[in-house]
């Protein structure tokens, strides 16, 4: 399988849909499903009935999960969107943001 481009942990860019331009961290990967959780975004409202673990019911609100096609990492030197790109630096595979050159920590 290739090297992760988003891992958990990064600053992203919402490229399309409701949330277009919002940034927001990665909260969970899902590299089977092509798939990301982002904190804040993408918000989906459930109405739970009430139960014994929840006797109030109300609305559940969560972040669904978005395609990774939907998010490009924020360039750590402007906040802006960039693609990723993989070097070799001191004998270690490294991911680099295209737009700058800037390492990207995660």
């Amino acid at each position: 399988m290739a090297a992760a481009k988003i891992r958990k942990g990064d600053q992203v860019v919402i490229l399309s849909g409701k949330d277009k331009g919002k940034t927001g961290e990665v909260v969970r990967s899902i590299p089977k499903e092509m798939k990301v959780v982002v904190s804040g975004i993408n918000v989906h409202a459930r109405h739970r009935k009430p139960s014994q673990t929840n006797p109030q019911g109300g609305i559940e609100r969560k972040e669904a999960p978005m395609h990774v096609s939907k998010v490009a990492i924020a360039d750590p030197k402007t906040g802006k969107a960039s693609r990723v790109r993989f070097e070799t630096r001191d004998g270690k595979k490294v991911r680099v943001a295209a737009k700058s050159g800037e390492l990207i920590h995660g």
